[in-house]
């Protein structure tokens, strides 16, 4: 039996099993796609680490699962690998998300699969990187002790914060269920003097992609969410284009426009 010559993109997502968003809105930017590029086709694929609320005990122990996921995928083949869970690795400390994407790789290697595994931590560092953000506001759906685990994350990578919302939520099901309507109004309450972006969701978790377009316009600067940055590390590490519709200014016909292409991964959004 022959391979078909236009065999869809495999792109696997570890994600924490109670997470609902990942599996939605990163499928709904690579469809949008599909109107600039017909030929692509890409499908999911998924592996889950048990975790139902989000405190550092819980991200810590649903982390351990995570090797087992990317031998998982490794099994499937995939084309690239995200670790989709921000704030487990951020609460981690500095620089965790480096040795969670060499780790996987390694995993993934050493099952016969060559995908570029990364994490949707490294790819909002990469993304503000790529964006030459270095002061941020930002919308985070966690209790306040882990906003500040994922503030501190941010600014030992030289992006200052110079303001914060902490939603409070600890049930994960539950900031897949904040309404993203909401998100633009909260974002204009920020203080965003000086500021190069606001990022609306720092978690692949809670919904912000439909709010994105409203709140750039409304703000006056990119804005991108974990999601949005991790949709943009993928079509980067596969060297593709990083042009999505509708998705903000780091996915736009603007900005790739003035970013040089390559088939190469940037740095991974080290300081």
């Amino acid at each position: 039996m022959s391979l078909s010559l236009n065999a869809p993109t495999r792109l696997g997502l570890i994600v924490p099993s109670s997470n609902t968003t990942m599996e939605t809105e990163l499928p709904e930017m690579f469809a949008r796609r599909t109107h600039l590029t017909p030929d692509e086709r890409f499908t999911f694929h998924s592996s889950r680490m048990r975790m139902q609320h989000v405190s550092a005990e819980a991200l810590l122990q649903m982390d351990r699962d995570s090797n087992r996921c990317a031998v998982e995928l490794a099994d499937a083949q995939c084309d690239a690998m995200a670790y989709a869970c921000l704030v487990a690795i951020m609460s981690q400390g500095a620089g965790a998300h480096i040795d969670a994407e060499d780790r996987l790789t390694k995993v993934a290697r050493e099952e016969g699969c060559s995908a570029p595994v990364l994490s949707s931590a490294g790819a909002l560092l990469r993304g503000l990187a790529a964006l030459g953000a270095r002061r941020i506001s930002m919308v985070t759906p966690y209790v306040p002790e882990l906003s500040q685990k994922v503030r501190d994350y941010i600014e030992d990578a030289g992006v200052e914060v110079v303001d914060m919302v902490s939603l409070g939520v600890a049930d994960n099901c539950a900031v897949g269920r904040l309404d993203p309507v909401n998100l633009p109004e909260i974002a204009a309450g920020l203080t965003r003097t000086g500021c190069d972006a606001v990022v609306l969701s720092a978690c692949v978790q809670m919904p912000s992609l439909a709010a994105i377009p409203e709140a750039e316009a409304r703000l006056g600067l990119p804005v991108l969410s974990a999601a949005t940055a991790t949709t943009y590390d993928l079509l980067t590490a596969l060297g593709r284009s990083t042009v999505v519709p509708d998705a903000g200014h780091l996915l736009s016909h603007a900005f790739a426009a003035n970013t040089p292409r390559s088939g190469e991964r940037r740095g991974k959004g080290d300081k």
